[in-house]
Protein backbone atom coordinates (compact mmCIF):
# COMPACT_ATOMS: atom_id res chain seq x y z
CA UNK A 1 0.00 0.00 0.00
CA UNK A 2 1.25 3.51 -0.81
CA UNK A 3 1.12 6.61 1.40
CA UNK A 4 -1.17 8.41 -1.10
CA UNK A 5 -3.85 5.78 -0.48
CA UNK A 6 -3.99 6.57 3.24
CA UNK A 7 -3.10 10.26 3.68
CA UNK A 8 -5.35 13.25 4.22
CA UNK A 9 -5.30 15.28 1.02
CA UNK A 10 -5.42 19.03 0.51
CA UNK A 11 -3.52 20.20 3.57
CA UNK A 12 -2.48 23.86 3.60
CA UNK A 13 0.14 25.70 5.58
CA UNK A 14 0.29 29.10 7.23
CA UNK A 15 3.07 31.66 7.56
CA UNK A 16 5.45 31.82 10.55
CA UNK A 17 3.82 35.20 11.31
CA UNK A 18 0.38 33.67 11.86
CA UNK A 19 -0.94 34.34 15.38
CA UNK A 20 -1.17 31.16 17.45
CA UNK A 21 -4.76 32.09 18.29
CA UNK A 22 -5.54 31.75 14.57
CA UNK A 23 -3.65 28.44 14.42
CA UNK A 24 -5.66 27.12 17.36
CA UNK A 25 -8.89 28.11 15.58
CA UNK A 26 -7.76 26.31 12.42
CA UNK A 27 -6.99 23.19 14.45
CA UNK A 28 -10.45 23.27 15.99
CA UNK A 29 -12.17 24.02 12.68
CA UNK A 30 -10.41 21.21 10.81
CA UNK A 31 -10.24 18.81 13.77
CA UNK A 32 -6.45 18.41 13.46
CA UNK A 33 -3.59 18.49 15.95
CA UNK A 34 -1.01 20.27 13.83
CA UNK A 35 -0.60 22.99 11.25
CA UNK A 36 2.37 23.06 8.84
CA UNK A 37 4.30 26.33 8.64
CA UNK A 38 5.61 27.51 5.28
CA UNK A 39 7.66 30.41 4.00
CA UNK A 40 9.02 31.21 0.54
CA UNK A 41 7.20 28.18 -0.90
CA UNK A 42 8.91 25.75 1.50
CA UNK A 43 7.86 23.98 4.68
CA UNK A 44 9.88 25.40 7.55
CA UNK A 45 8.16 24.00 10.62
CA UNK A 46 5.11 22.55 12.28
CA UNK A 47 2.93 23.79 15.12
CA UNK A 48 1.19 21.10 17.14
CA UNK A 49 -1.35 21.51 19.88
CA UNK A 50 1.38 20.30 22.24
CA UNK A 51 3.76 23.03 20.97
CA UNK A 52 1.17 25.68 21.81
CA UNK A 53 0.85 24.34 25.33
CA UNK A 54 4.42 23.33 26.19
CA UNK A 55 6.41 25.98 24.30
CA UNK A 56 3.85 28.68 24.81
CA UNK A 57 1.17 28.64 27.49
CA UNK A 58 3.30 26.80 30.07
CA UNK A 59 6.05 29.43 29.95
CA UNK A 60 6.01 32.41 32.24
CA UNK A 61 5.52 35.81 30.62
CA UNK A 62 4.02 34.18 27.52
CA UNK A 63 1.44 36.40 25.82
CA UNK A 64 -0.88 34.18 23.77
CA UNK A 65 -2.52 37.25 22.26
CA UNK A 66 0.76 38.38 20.69
CA UNK A 67 2.54 35.07 19.99
CA UNK A 68 3.14 33.93 16.43
CA UNK A 69 3.72 30.50 14.92
CA UNK A 70 7.47 31.10 14.83
CA UNK A 71 7.45 31.47 18.64
CA UNK A 72 6.25 27.91 19.27
CA UNK A 73 6.84 25.94 16.07
CA UNK A 74 9.06 22.92 15.78
CA UNK A 75 11.61 23.62 13.07
CA UNK A 76 13.09 21.09 10.70
CA UNK A 77 10.38 19.28 8.84
CA UNK A 78 10.61 15.58 8.05
CA UNK A 79 8.39 14.36 5.23
CA UNK A 80 7.53 11.26 3.30
CA UNK A 81 6.62 10.94 -0.37
CA UNK A 82 3.16 10.07 -1.63
CA UNK A 83 4.63 7.12 -3.58
CA UNK A 84 6.47 5.67 -0.56
CA UNK A 85 5.35 2.31 0.73
CA UNK A 86 3.21 2.75 3.82
CA UNK A 87 5.60 0.59 5.85
CA UNK A 88 8.48 2.95 5.01
CA UNK A 89 6.50 5.99 6.18
CA UNK A 90 5.47 4.20 9.37
CA UNK A 91 9.08 3.27 10.08
CA UNK A 92 10.03 6.93 9.55
CA UNK A 93 7.35 7.99 12.07
CA UNK A 94 8.63 5.40 14.55
CA UNK A 95 12.23 6.53 14.20
CA UNK A 96 11.34 10.20 14.62
CA UNK A 97 8.73 9.48 17.32
CA UNK A 98 6.17 11.66 15.53
CA UNK A 99 2.44 11.15 15.13
CA UNK A 100 2.14 12.99 11.82
CA UNK A 101 4.20 13.48 8.67
CA UNK A 102 3.65 15.90 5.80
CA UNK A 103 3.45 14.15 2.44
CA UNK A 104 5.16 15.60 -0.63
CA UNK A 105 4.98 14.72 -4.32
CA UNK A 106 7.81 14.33 -6.84
CA UNK A 107 7.92 18.14 -7.25
CA UNK A 108 8.46 18.47 -3.48
CA UNK A 109 5.02 20.09 -3.05
CA UNK A 110 3.04 19.23 0.05
CA UNK A 111 0.00 17.23 -1.05
CA UNK A 112 -1.22 15.84 2.24
CA UNK A 113 -0.54 14.62 5.74
CA UNK A 114 -0.40 11.14 7.21
CA UNK A 115 -1.23 10.60 10.87
CA UNK A 116 -1.67 7.78 13.35
CA UNK A 117 -5.40 8.19 12.84
CA UNK A 118 -5.02 7.61 9.11
CA UNK A 119 -2.94 4.52 9.82
CA UNK A 120 -5.57 3.16 12.19
CA UNK A 121 -7.96 2.83 9.26
CA UNK A 122 -5.57 1.23 6.78
CA UNK A 123 -2.40 -0.28 8.24
CA UNK A 124 -2.08 -3.88 9.33
CA UNK A 125 -2.52 -4.53 13.03
CA UNK A 126 1.13 -5.41 13.58
CA UNK A 127 2.40 -2.34 11.73
CA UNK A 128 0.04 -0.05 13.61
CA UNK A 129 0.84 -1.59 17.00
CA UNK A 130 4.58 -1.11 16.57
CA UNK A 131 4.14 2.47 15.38
CA UNK A 132 1.87 3.41 18.28
CA UNK A 133 4.28 1.87 20.79
CA UNK A 134 7.22 3.77 19.32
CA UNK A 135 5.69 7.21 18.95
CA UNK A 136 3.83 7.03 22.25
CA UNK A 137 6.89 6.08 24.30
CA UNK A 138 8.26 8.80 26.57
CA UNK A 139 11.06 10.72 24.90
Amino acid sequence: MKVKEVMHKGVDWVSPNTPITEIAKLMREHDVGCIPIGEDDQLVGMVTDRDIVCKGLAKSKFDAGRAMARDVMTEGIHCCREDDDLAKAVHHMETLKVRRLPVINKSKRMVGMISLGDLSHSASGDLLTECVKSVSAHH
